[in-house]
C-alpha cells in the first residue's frame, strides 16, 4: 500500500504466475512521462539535488522530480552536483 500522495500510487503490481506465486511483493517501476513547464538551472557550486527541490518546490523530499526531468542525472543518482558546476539541468513545473 503507498501513501495518497506517492509517486509509486498507479504502478502496477507484480501478477502471480502460473502456480499462483507473486515473484515480488512490490510494484513494478513506475512510468516517467517527459518534464513539462521546465526551467533550466546552471549547476552552482554546493548545489545538491535535496536543496534545489527545497527552494523550487519547498519540500527537499521531491528531489526526484529534477531527477525525472534529468535523465543522465540517475547514473548514481548524485545528492551532491559539485562534479557538474557549470552545467544545465532543468526543473520541471511543480504539480499543482
Amino acid at each position: 500500500m503507498f501513501l495518497k500522495d506517492s509517486r509509486y500510487k498507479t504502478a502496477r503490481r507484480f501478477a502471480a504466475d502460473e502456480k499462483g506465486v507473486i515473484p515480488c511483493k512490490g510494484a513494478r517501476p513506475r512510468e516517467i512521462t517527459t518534464a513539462t513547464g521546465v526551467m533550466e538551472h546552471v549547476i552552482q557550486e554546493g548545489d545538491r539535488l535535496d536543496l534545489l527541490a527545497r527552494h523550487f518546490y519547498g519540500d527537499p523530499r521531491l528531489w526526484w522530480r529534477i531527477i525525472d526531468a534529468n535523465p543522465d542525472l540517475r547514473n548514481g543518482v548524485e545528492v551532491s552536483l559539485k562534479e557538474r558546476a557549470g552545467e544545465i539541468i532543468l526543473i520541471p513545473k511543480a504539480k499543482e
